[in-house]
Parts: structure tokens; sequence; C-alpha cells
């Protein structure tokens, strides 16, 4: 079974060979470890390896870790569905949120970020297949959003997030990275960050311009549910 480094060390080759492929700088391109389901010692491990970004789904398993990992520097990434109960531990815990996907969510984040921290960094989940059970805003309520988002004192608006429809077809790949970034661009808000592409499909993202990849699999391996369905 391969360990946490050599799985962090291939992946990092598949960034490298993807950026270079779309003649991009492989620095620009971040990558979040999504350590949700997995236990504080596989982080540790990934940590020891080099990575400092964990992207976490579930509040509560999250918060547990980071009180068992608060030895190490850790930047942590809340990348789940976002209840308005769960805004101030969020707004207190995380240095970014990927999932914000409505105002009140964004507000309550800002009006709930403690002074003494910088402003939490935002990126604005967008539906861009439409899927009727996935979170994110449309593309079309996408520009109000963001505007409104930019004004919030707290909060600092860096991006655009997507968890496209799963597909095997790279052209369908290529093309909902490829319209998120659109979106992004019409924005012209100056934002520096999209946060996509997962294990199956980051050579894509990376080709659409992605600046973080969300990897999970591809590093800690099968994920176990069982031990996060009550968070």
């Amino acid at each position: 079974m391969s360990t946490i480094a050599e799985n962090i060390a291939k992946v990092g080759a598949r960034i490298r060979e993807a950026a270079q492929a779309s003649q991009r700088n492989p620095s620009d391109i971040g990558l979040l470890a999504v350590s949700k389901t997995k236990p504080a010692a596989a982080i540790r491990e990934a940590h020891a390896a080099g990575l400092r970004d964990f992207g976490e789904n579930y509040l509560q398993e999250a918060l547990d870790k980071q009180a068992e990992l608060a030895d190490l520097p850790l930047i942590w990434h809340f990348i789940g569905p976002i209840q308005s109960n769960k805004t101030r531990p969020i707004a207190e815990h995380f240095a970014w949120v990927h999932s914000v996907d409505r105002l009140k969510i964004a507000q309550r984040l800002s009006d709930q970020r403690p002074a003494q921290l910088p402003p939490l960094n935002i990126c604005l989940q967008v539906n861009v297949s439409g899927e009727p059970s996935k979170s994110g805003c449309s593309p079309d309520e996408l520009p109000a959003l963001a505007q409104a988002v930019t004004q919030l004192a707290n909060l600092r608006l860096r991006g655009l997030m997507t968890i496209p429809e799963p597909t095997d077809d790279v052209a369908a790949q290529h093309q909902a990275f490829a319209r998120l970034r659109q979106l992004r661009d019409d924005l012209a808000l100056n934002l520096d960050c999209l946060s996509m592409g997962m294990s199956h499909d980051l050579e894509a993202a990376i080709a659409e311009g992605a600046t973080w990849v969300r990897i999970g699999t591809a590093l800690f391996g099968a994920r176990d549910y069982g031990q996060s369905a009550a968070h």
C-alpha cells in the first residue's frame, strides 16, 4: 500500500505535468488536501511530507482535528455546505471558505469573524452543471452575490469554486471548468482563485486555470463515511 508521502509525490507530479502541458507555473497551483473522514494522524503524516493546506467538509470533525493538531502550522479550509447555525465556528476557526453560495451566509461569516483575525478568504460556489442536488449559486445569481460580498468588511473575495457533475468525458470536464473561469473573468473583480478539480479530473481543471485543486482520494485513499455521518 502506498504511503501518504508517496501519494503526495504522485499527485505533485500530476500537477507539474498538467501545468507544463498548459504552459503554467506549477507554483501557481495549490494542493488542498481534502482530509474529511480521515484521522488526525493522516493529516500529521501529510504535513510531515510537505502539505499545509487541508480542506474539511464536516464542522465538528474539523474542530476536533484542529484541537488535536494545534501544534502544527496548518491552514484550514472549509469546503462543505454551510448551515446558518454553523457560521460562527467556521468564521472563528478557518482561514478559507470555498463553499459560500448565498448572501445570508456571507453576511454571518463577516459579522462573526473575530476582529483580531485577518479577513476570511472566500470563494463563491457556483453550480455550473445545474444539478438540483448540488450546492452553489446559479451563474445568473453570481454577479449580484459577488458584488455584495465585496462590500463585507471581514471577508476577502478571492474567487470561485465548483463541483461539476462527475464524468469521465474529458471534453465535458474542460467545458465545466472553462465555464467557471469565464464566469470569474466576466465579473471583472480581479479575483485570483479558481477552486476546481479533484482526484479524477485535476488535469482538465489545471488546463482551464485552477489555482486550487481539492484532492482527497488520491492522497488518503477511499473514505470511510461511517465515521462522519453524524456531522
